[in-house]
Parts: structure tokens; C-alpha cells; sequence
């Protein structure tokens, strides 16, 4: 590589939260960023001292960058990586990967035809007890893990009215619309990929300013079936009244069990069948020293500061390297389908009586629909235009 990576963001507001990580990693420079509100441009464009300015995405995928960061609201990740891809840019984008089935088609064949790098941000598979977790089950520590849980409870109702993509696109739909943050580690945890979900609500308790009812119910929970026979729960909730608790996770198998912090005191926590003599629990961080990898070991300052738990600077970091010796992105494109189908295919779930629902495998789709269940082929997830 000759040179540095030449970085830009579209999608200044959240975007923003990846320019320290970008400015660090040594391989990179942010030369360029997008936003459609001019101001806002100007503003981080002045902040982070970027010359190069545009409005206009199409003539950003167009400029002689190699990385696109695409930090945009959720419909507008597979257009946009699609339009990057084909222009011959590394990509990586904010979660999730697509908002109907449609959209992870196109998406993987801009990634397959294109010979670039593709992404998923999933920031919170970085979060240091969750790469813990990650290595101690890789070691098979939790013998065969059968069982896991993932909540992300966020009550965002005034956040719909600051950020109004929101208001359709996660609380503006009936189903888990927003499941990677939980699905996202706890996958990874299995080794697995979901086959099938059933997906139920609680009802509907909310309105917004204009008393108009969120079509999303208020706590959405998704069951999720592995191709291996094991079992994953997600929950969502993005309504209820309540303090926020957006990482909640556990894990289950035949030789120990792991739960995360709910808040309020409480801390990780661990029983092992070949550790401990006595079924009661331990700290998560006592297997700190044995198992932890390297990139949790001796984290950067700049790890330390950022956001979602050194999330926002760990992914940026593993991008640029698989770029760099030309490896497998850590969420390729595959994988970021596999924490966001499910959560598409939810809908349908929810919408047919929370009947069980056939989660396609994009790695085995060679005809699109064609290769969907008849299920989805007549369902309204299929395609949702903007």
C-alpha cells in the first residue's frame, strides 16, 4: 500500500463518531465528508478540518477516496454502499446492514461483483466483556452452548422527534427493527447463524406528540432458531417508560453459563463447571488474564475514549487491517445478513400471528426472489421503498 487511506464520511451527525478513530489509526486520513444539510457540513467539516465538502453523495462515490464510512439513516446504507462499491471503494457501514430483503440482495452482489471490502459496524460485538466471552467460548469453556439472550431496551420517543428517520423506520414498523445490537454478539458467541424466528409484542401503550400510535409494539421479543438446534431470545424495546438497559446479554451451555450486567450495581458474572466447585457466581473478570485477546489487553487511550465501549474505534481499526493484508472483514457481508435478516424477517412473523418464519441464507440465494420461502416471496418486507 502506497500511501495512506484516503477516508470519507457521509452522514455527518453520527459519523462524527468515527473521525478520532480514523485520525489514530495511522493508516488512514479523513479527507472528505457528506451531509445533505449544508450547515451541519460545515460545522464537522470545520470541527475536524476536512476540505473536501459535498452534498451530493453520488459525487463523493465518484472522488478518489478509498474507504466510505456510510453513517446514514437506515434506509439509506445499501444504497449508498452499493452506489461506493460499484465506484470501487472499501465500504463499511452503521447497522443494520439493510431494511428489506430487496436491499440484502443488491447489497450482496455489490460486494461480490465489486472485489472490495464490505462491513458491518456492529460496534457492540466490540464491547470488552463481550470479546471476553467471545474467546472463552471459542475455547469451548461453556461446553456446548444451547441457550443465549440479548436486550436492547432504549427508550428513544424523544429521540424519533430530533432524529425523524426514527419515527419510521424503528418504532414506525411492527417487529424487531432494530436487532443487531443484541443478536450481534451473542451469534458469535454460537458460531451458528439463525434459520428460523417466531416473533411477538406487547401491545401498543404509546403515543407520539401528534397522538398518533407507534405501529411498533412496545416490547418486542424475537425467538430465534439455530441451524445446530440451539436457541437465541431478543428482546427490544424502544418505548416502554423505563431506564435504559441497551446491553444486556447471556449464555448458556452444558458445562457453564454467563450473565451480563443489568445495571444498578450489578457486574458480569460467571459460573464454570471446570473452574468453580460450587454452583454460585463469580466475576466475569477473573478469566480476564487467561483468556482475554490481545486488542483488550493493552486498548489504546483512544479505545479507552470511544463510544460504544471501544466499539467505535476497534471496528475502524480490524477495517483498515483487513484492507491493509487483504483478509475477511470481522462482520463481512454474510455475517452483518446474518444479525439483520432476522430482524426483517420478524416482521413478517409478528404480522402472520407470530407464526415461526424461515430465515434465508444470502450465501445459498442464487436467484433473487426465487430462493425465498413462499412466506416471504408474498410478504410486504420483501421490498419497502423509502
Amino acid at each position: 500500500m502506497k500511501g495512506n487511506l484516503k477516508v470519507g464520511i457521509v452522514g455527518a451527525p453520527r459519523g462524527s463518531g468515527f473521525v478520532r478513530a480514523i485520525q489514530t489509526v495511522k493508516e488512514t486520513e479523513l479527507t472528505a465528508i457528506c451531509d445533505i444539510n449544508p450547515d451541519i457540513l460545515k460545522e464537522r467539516s470545520d470541527q475536524f478540518g476536512v476540505e473536501n465538502r459535498y452534498v451530493e453523495f453520488a459525487e463523493m462515490a465518484e472522488s478518489d477516496l478509498d474507504i466510505i464510512v456510510v453513517a446514514t439513516p437506515m434506509p439509506l446504507h445499501v444504497p449508498q454502499a452499493v452506489m461506493a462499491l460499484n465506484n470501487g471503494k472499501h465500504v463499511i457501514t452503521e447497522v443494520p446492514a439493510a431494511t428489506d430483503l430487496e436491499q440484502c440482495w443488491q447489497l450482496v452482489q455489490a460486494v461480490e461483483n465489486s472485489g472490495c471490502k464490505y462491513m458491518m459496524a456492529e460496534n457492540y460485538t466490540y464491547m470488552k466483556p463481550n470479546v471476553l466471552v467471545r474467546a472463552m467460548a471459542e475455547n469451548g469453556v461453556f461446553g456446548e452452548v444451547y441457550f443465549g439472550e440479548g436486550e436492547y431496551i432504549h427508550e428513544l420517543k424523544g429521540l424519533n422527534e430530533i432524529t425523524v428517520w426514527r419515527r419510521k423506520w424503528q418504532t414506525g414498523r411492527n417487529g424487531c427493527t432494530y436487532p443487531t445490537h443484541s443478536l450481534g454478539p451473542v451469534i458469535q458467541w454460537f458460531q451458528d447463524r439463525v434459520i428460523s424466528v417466531c416473533c411477538m409484542g406487547s401491545g401498543h401503550h404509546y403515543v407520539d406528540p401528534r397522538g398518533d400510535e407507534y405501529e411498533n409494539e412496545d416490547s418486542i421479543s424475537m425467538m430465534c432458531k439455530m441451524s445446530k438446534g440451539g436457541q437465541i431470545n431478543i428482546r427490544v424495546d424502544m418505548l416502554s417508560n423505563r431506564p435504559h438497559n441497551m446491553t444486556y446479554y447471556s449464555l448458556q451451555g452444558t458445562q457453564g453459563c454467563y450473565e451480563s450486567a443489568r445495571g444498578f450495581g450489578d457486574s458480569p458474572k460467571i459460573w464454570l463447571k471446570g473452574f468453580h466447585d460450587k454452583i454460585e457466581w463469580h466475576s466475569l473478570w477473573e478469566f480476564e488474564e487467561e483468556f482475554m485477546p490481545d486488542m483488550w489487553r493493552n486498548p489504546p487511550e483512544e479505545a479507552l475514549q470511544a463510544g460504544h465501549g471501544g466499539g467505535d474505534y476497534f471496528e475502524i481499526r480490524e477495517f483498515v487491517d483487513c484492507i491493509v493484508n487483504d483478509t475477511k472483514p470481522p462482520v463481512d457481508v454474510y455475517e452483518a445478513l446474518d444479525m439483520t435478516v432476522p430482524g426483517l424477517v420478524s416482521e413478517v412473523s409478528v404480522n402472520k400471528g407470530s407464526i415461526p418464519i424461515p430465515v434465508p441464507d444470502f450465501r445459498e440465494i442464487k436467484s433473487f426472489p426465487d430462493d425465498l420461502s413462499d412466506e416471504l416471496r408474498d410478504s410486504e418486507i420483501i421490498s419497502v421503498r423509502l
